[in-house]
């Protein structure tokens, strides 16, 4: 028996979940399938439960900062009530039962299994099969690469899942991996009391922004004691049943209780059945258009469209892919201004391009930067007042087409330049806009009167 419906949605991570949730809600028959939480990554290991963990030591921080501005403060750090923050609020022991109630009160049906395409429109998972009038969407996210090591399979590490579900902070971790995820976990184990070291093969952390961005998180890891190598690839792991032993390219040997490995994520179609539609089963990611198509009645959504491993880019195409399924007329995506943020302390925040993109894009580039320190707020603000605003000004439109904002609640002051390269405000028209005083977004104004 084959079951006919309207939408099949296979991977109810953010993406999935959004648009399943949606069509449902709308009155369109819709069967989405799971084989682990309805939800994904971000609210059981990803972005929920890691900003519990970097609240808490960023607590931690700012206690010991107290000390010459308001007094005088100790701290003893204690990871308890940040695993039962966890366990409790964030992820109810790790059980989706409240996420998939939400869904079939929509109207949905809930299958809990691992989906493969058969066809256009046509499903199987675990001997049922559906037929799907509309389509299927696509929404099965990323896993976490884990390199070729020598050595590294055969061991104990982590991923972030074990880091997010752990309950008690090693005395010791080596972390693989100088990227947002990486870095953000290392610097909260560092503040629990964890000896952290931190190995990346790029020559930077955090290679994709700007190195202004990278040289801050790296003096900022240090301040918290954190030893960072760059320039520097694993190239063996050994596990003796209780510690961890690295080996670099470049002869260091590193030792530690716990490693963790954060290297980047990966697409993998291979279980998918996507060549029944004529598509590549080892390609990267899964290719769609503005409207989120990627194949006779098929759509994507989230991670495994290549777009960027973010929540947010995930439910922006999810409200497009359900517009295009519902024949709505919308806009297709654009992805000019996709911001980003990196919650280490100071928070590295950036939209659009860096200046290196811009150039390799073959634009007029002008630059312009403020010192946070140098601030007004930031001057008030004093300890932990570390990060700047660097804008990229595309200077034959006189727009800005990309700009970092890092320091104190620079992912909220990210907000401000997401609005003006997305709306592509004039140049003239920011340098005349009236920035509340004294602010860390005033910051923003500090900058463009570095521009002629």
């Amino acid at each position: 028996m084959v079951k006919q419906v309207d939408v099949i949605v296979i991977g109810m991570g953010v993406g999935g979940e959004a648009v399943a949730e949606s069509l449902a809600g709308e009155g369109l028959s819709v069967v989405g399938i799971e084989g682990r939480l309805v939800g994904g990554e971000c609210p059981y290991w990803g972005c929920i439960p890691s900003k519990m963990m970097i609240r808490a030591a960023d607590l931690i921080a700012e206690t010991r900062r107290v000390d010459g501005i308001a007094g005088t403060a100790t701290v003893t750090p204690d990871w308890s009530p940040v695993a039962i923050r966890i366990r409790d609020e964030a992820t109810t022991n790790w059980d989706d039962a409240i996420a998939v109630k939400r869904f079939t009160d929509a109207g949905g049906e809930f299958v809990r299994g691992w989906a493969k395409l058969t066809g256009p429109g046509q499903v199987e998972v675990d001997g049922q099969a559906f037929e799907a009038d509309k389509g299927v969407v696509i929404g099965t996210g990323t896993t976490p690469v884990i390199p070729p090591i020598d050595g590294l399979a055969d061991t104990p590490y982590w991923t972030n899942r074990d880091a997010v579900e752990t309950t008690t902070v090693p005395d010791s971790m080596i972390v693989l991996g100088g990227g947002a995820i990486g870095l953000e976990l290392a610097q909260a184990f560092s503040r629990f009391g964890a000896n952290v070291t931190v190995v990346e093969a790029a020559d930077r952390l955090l290679p994709p922004e700007e190195p202004e961005s990278s040289a801050l998180a790296r003096q900022a890891l240090e301040a918290d004691g954190i030893t960072v190598h760059t320039g520097s690839r694993a190239e063996r792991v050994e596990h003796d049943g209780h510690t961890f032993t690295v080996a670099t390219a470049d002869g260091k040997s590193l030792t530690a209780e716990k490693l963790l490995v954060a290297v980047g994520r990966r697409v993998d179609l291979s279980t998918l059945g996507v060549d029944t539609l004529g598509l590549d089963p080892k390609a990267r990611n899964l290719t769609v258009d503005e409207f989120m198509r990627a194949g006779e009645k098929l759509w994507a959504v989230g991670d495994v469209t290549g777009h960027g491993a973010f929540t947010h880019v995930a439910t922006y195409q999810a409200d497009i892919a359900v517009a295009d399924i519902l024949g709505r007329s919308t806009p297709g995506a654009d992805y000019r201004a996709l911001p980003r943020v990196t919650f280490t302390d100071p928070e590295i925040g950036a939209v659009g391009l860096t200046e290196s993109q811009a150039r390799e894009q073959g634009l007029e580039v002008a630059t312009a930067s403020a010192q946070i320190p140098s601030t007004a707020r930031g001057w008030i603000h004093k300890a932990g007042n570390e990060g700047f605003i660097k804008l990229v000004v595309d200077t034959e439109r006189e727009v800005l087409v990309g700009a970092t904002s890092a320091g104190p609640n620079g992912g909220e002051v990210l907000g401000a330049l997401t609005v003006a390269v997305h709306g592509e405000v004039p140049i003239g028209r920011l340098k005349h806009m009236i920035y509340a005083y004294p602010t860390f977004h005033r910051g923003i104004q500090d900058a463009l009167r570095e521009l002629p």
